[in-house]
C-alpha cells in the first residue's frame, strides 16, 4: 500500500534533508562545512554577484557561522571540494569525483560535434598546444594565453585557447585548481584532485545506483525524473530501470500537493518515514534563498 504523506510532512522532509530546520547559528568549523556540503550533495557556484555569490548565499542560508576562507581552503588548498557540473556548475565533495568520470566519458562523446556547431570548424585549433603549455607550466587563466587579435563577439565567442580549457575540464582532463577574481585557474586533474579520489574506477551499474540511492537519501522521496535530476548524470530511464530494479529495497508514497490537488506518486526508501529519523520544526528565524538555486 501507497502511504500519504500532508503536504506539510512533506516540506518538513525536505527542510530537514535540506540542512533548513537545523540551528543557523550553530558552531561551524572547516570539517562542519564540509560535511555539510556532503549532506547537501553540491552546492551551485555562480560567477553573477548581485548582492552575494550563489554559493556563499547558500551556505549562509544553512549556518550563519559559516566563514568564506573555510570554503577557500577546502577547494585549493585542501583538494576536499572541487567545481564542476550538476544541473549547473557547483562545488562537490571530491569522495564523488570517481561517479563523475563517467560524465566525462559521456560528455566526451557528443560534445565535439555539439562545439563543432557551436564554434564552427577549426574550433579545436588550439587544443594539443593549450594542454601542452599547462601540462610544462602549471595553473593557467584563459587570460594568460589569449590570442592576441581574437575579437570578442559576446560573452560565448571564446578565443581558441579559451575553447580549448573549457573542453578539457568538461570532459575532466583539467580541473579548477582555484579562482583569482572568480576567473578559473586551470591545472592537469591528477594535480588538483587527491590520488585517493583521483585513482578510482567505478563500474557503470556502480554509478547508475550511486547517483540514485545518494539523490533519494537527501530528497526523502522523489520520482525516477527527481532522482535523475539531483546531479543530472543519468538519464531519467536509466532512473526509471533502477527503480525497476530494486522496488523491494523501496516503498511507494503519495505526496499531498499544496493545492488539494491529486496526491504526486513518489519512491522512498523501506521503512519510510521512520528511516529518516527525528524531523525538526524548523527555526522561526527568516532564512533568505537564493532563486530557483538549491
Amino acid at each position: 500500500m501507497s502511504i500519504l504523506v500532508s503536504n506539510r510532512d512533506a516540506r518538513l522532509i525536505f527542510l530537514n534533508r535540506q540542512g533548513l530546520a537545523a540551528a543557523p547559528n550553530r558552531a561551524l568549523g572547516k570539517e562542519g562545512l564540509l560535511a555539510l556540503i556532503h549532506d547537501l550533495g553540491f552546492v551551485q557556484v555562480d560567477s553573477i554577484q548581485t548582492v552575494e555569490r550563489a554559493h556563499q548565499q547558500i551556505l549562509f542560508s544553512r549556518n550563519q557561522t559559516y566563514r568564506r576562507e573555510h570554503l577557500s581552503t577546502l577547494l585549493e588548498k585542501d583538494g576536499a571540494l572541487f567545481e564542476h557540473w550538476t544541473h549547473d556548475a557547483s562545488i562537490i565533495p571530491s569522495a564523488f569525483f570517481p561517479y563523475w568520470k563517467h560524465r566525462f566519458a559521456r560528455r566526451e562523446l557528443v560534445l565535439r560535434e555539439r562545439w563543432r556547431k557551436w564554434h564552427g570548424e577549426g574550433f579545436d585549433a588550439a587544443f594539443e598546444e593549450t594542454l601542452q603549455r599547462i601540462t610544462e607550466n602549471g595553473p593557467t587563466m584563459s587570460r594568460d594565453i589569449k590570442v592576441a587579435d581574437h575579437k570578442s563577439g559576446g560573452w560565448w565567442n571564446w578565443h581558441p585557447n579559451k575553447t580549448a580549457l573549457e573542453y578539457y575540464w568538461h570532459t575532466g582532463k583539467l580541473a579548477i585548481a582555484g579562482r583569482r577574481n572568480f576567473q578559473k585557474v586551470y591545472d592537469l586533474t591528477e594535480r588538483v584532485i587527491p590520488a585517493q579520489h583521483y585513482a578510482p574506477e567505478v563500474s557503470e551499474e556502480a554509478f547508475v545506483d550511486w547517483c540514485c540511492r545518494q539523490a533519494l537519501t537527501r530528497l526523502g522521496f522523489a520520482t525516477h525524473g527527481e532522482l535523475a535530476a539531483f546531479f543530472a548524470l543519468i538519464s531519467p530511464e536509466e532512473a526509471k530501470d533502477w527503480v525497476m530494479a530494486h522496488r523491494d529495497e523501496l516503498c511507494e508514497v503519495l505526496i499531498a500537493s499544496a493545492d488539494g490537488g491529486k496526491p504526486r506518486p513518489s519512491f522512498a526508501f523501506a521503512g519510510f518515514p521512520e528511516n529518516l529519523g527525528v524531523l525538526s520544526d524548523p527555526p522561526a528565524r527568516i532564512r533568505v534563498l537564493s532563486p530557483s538555486i538549491r
